[in-house]
């Protein structure tokens, strides 16, 4: 389509960029914050011990088969999916990847396919911190408003991040504004995910822990985007973190009218 070429440098950082970046080129988003003190009050749902005070068990932190079964199996295909990335063929895994990326060719064809397959894929190693970060903040949610109600917040972040940062790439390719190659940007990952889950998982704190919360990992969003390593990307942490805030009335909601699963952790 005829219109002005792109910038070297705009169309370089939107071509074959996945949303996590991290050392050696692999991607990954900055980590989020120090949880512990945090998920000591928001990973347990019973109620308060006499005094006032909530009893903090370490080992809740982490899921469990029973009583955090969505995060326990999201865990568990995560790890597979990583194996597989780490000592499979490379061109097998690169195939695996191109196949899952949520880029607005892989969109147009097959929307759900991808977007379910895209979060199924963790760029870098499965035992780091941002793994870890994940593990906690859907287990604290998945304690307080249920397994089927997580994956609800983590797809939604997921999906509609997703759409928000791809929708433009295909417009301003549409226009000429973009090469055609940026229809294919490879992109698939969790970030997104997270960062709606740890936005949801902060309007379940009390005001002391959740502004500084919010303040600390939106502070590090920010500073990826100012960095302009991959601003589209920066853009899409920033806004999945919205989603989860915009969420809050709805999850508190949840957490006031629990699900069987959480009545059943209670126990």
């Amino acid at each position: 389509m005829p219109g002005s070429a792109p910038e070297p440098g705009v169309a370089e950082l939107l071509n074959g960029m996945p949303r996590q970046r991290g050392p050696r080129g692999v991607a990954t988003v900055p980590a989020p914050p120090p949880l512990l003190p945090v998920l000591a009050e928001a990973t347990t749902s019973a109620p308060p011990a006499p005094g006032g005070t909530r009893a903090f068990h370490p080992w809740r932190l982490l899921p469990t088969p029973t009583g955090t079964p969505f995060t326990f199996a999201y865990a568990a295909v995560l790890a597979v999916t990583s194996l597989v990335t780490a000592y499979a063929d490379p061109a097998l895994v690169r195939t695996l990847h191109q196949g899952s990326s949520t880029d607005v060719a892989h969109l147009v064809r097959t929307p759900v396919l991808v977007l379910l397959a895209s979060a199924l894929w963790i760029a870098g190693e499965f035992l780091g911190p941002y793994t870890l970060g994940l593990l906690l903040v859907l287990t604290a949610l998945e304690r307080r408003i249920g397994g089927t109600r997580t994956a609800v917040v983590f797809l939604t972040g997921h999906v509609l991040a997703t759409l928000a940062t791809e929708v433009p790439v295909g417009l301003a390719v549409l226009v000429g504004h973009l090469p055609d190659s940026s229809l294919s940007r490879l992109d698939y990952g969790i970030s997104f995910g997270v960062a709606a889950s740890t936005g949801a998982l902060a309007g379940l704190l009390r005001p002391w822990l959740r502004w500084p919360v919010l303040a600390l990992f939106g502070g590090m969003l920010v500073q990826d985007l100012l960095n302009f390593t991959d601003p589209l990307t920066n853009w899409g942490h920033l806004m999945s973190l919205a989603i989860g805030v915009g969420m809050w009335p709805v999850v508190r909601r949840w957490r006031a009218a629990p699900s069987k699963s959480v009545s059943a952790d209670r126990g």
